[in-house]
């Protein structure tokens, strides 16, 4: 397969690297687009009208002998400047990862991990947002293996059953695996929950009054009932959910049309 990564973190995280080590020894094409620098918190959004510098990702490429590019500018930049205007080929699959940190809940709607791998899904590709508990003791080397194993799975399945419609998951690794009666993690699907943070700004008062705030806060889960993600990787599992960028609210419109 021929796999797009990006991420949110840089192109420098780990994580990201773990992933294109992953998919280098299993021999697959790997190209790398991500922000030049951390862009966390930047969900879907876009330059417009700002041009973007464009940076050969000189590491990556040497060490792994790939095509690596670091864009000034945000995770959906950089999916969407390599596919609209880079792309000799598409890629088959756009990843996203691997973040330091989960994307749980409605989390999702701020995520640049999960804005990049939209962008994929935005071009009818297969595309996969993966992150990591920031106090995991899985390492990112082995969830990017693990997810690995995931993806030719599911990109074999798809194919076998001649399946069009891309997929778009957001998966997290849990802090530490529960493991199944064949000794494996194990995954399991849901829908995201609900998350909000106590306290989420902190206030700051400098000398020359100029007042500040910066968002913290204390994680305040409003709905983790058993079918979301957030219940998932609580109990160890690998938590995958299925997205969709469709935000229409076909109810509404049903009751619209009905009256």
């Amino acid at each position: 397969m021929r796999i797009l990564i990006s991420n949110d973190d840089g192109i420098q995280a780990k994580g990201l690297e773990s992933l294109v080590k992953a998919f280098c020894a299993r021999e697959h094409t790997v190209v790398v687009s991500a922000p030049a620098r951390q862009q966390s918190g930047m969900a879907h959004a876009l330059n417009v009208g700002r041009p973007l510098e464009l940076i050969r990702g000189e590491a990556l490429a040497e060490k792994y002998g790939i095509e690596a590019w670091a864009v000034d500018g945000t995770p959906t930049d950089s999916v969407k400047l390599y596919l609209e205007a880079l792309a000799e080929e598409k890629p088959d699959v756009v990843v996203s990862g691997i973040n330091h940190g989960a994307n749980l809940a409605t989390d999702i709607l701020y995520s640049g991990t999960v804005g990049a791998a939209m962008e994929g899904m935005l071009h009818d590709i297969a595309s996969f947002a993966v992150s990591l508990d920031i106090a995991s003791t899985i390492s990112y080397n082995e969830a990017a293996e693990e997810f690995a194993l995931i993806l030719e799975r599911v990109m074999a399945a798809r194919l076998a059953a001649d399946e069009p419609r891309p997929v778009f998951w957001n998966v997290n690794f849990p802090r530490a695996y529960a493991l199944g009666e064949d000794g494996r993690p194990q995954v399991v699907f849901g829908r995201q929950g609900k998350r909000d943070y106590k306290n989420a700004f902190l206030r700051q008062e400098r000398e020359d009054g100029r007042i500040f705030y910066t968002v913290a806060g204390e994680i305040f889960d409003t709905d983790k009932s058993e079918p979301t993600d957030i219940y998932a990787v609580e109990q160890g599992y690998i938590a995958v959910t299925p997205l969709m960028v469709d935000l229409t609210d076909y109810i509404a419109i049903e009751k619209l049309l009905d009256r």
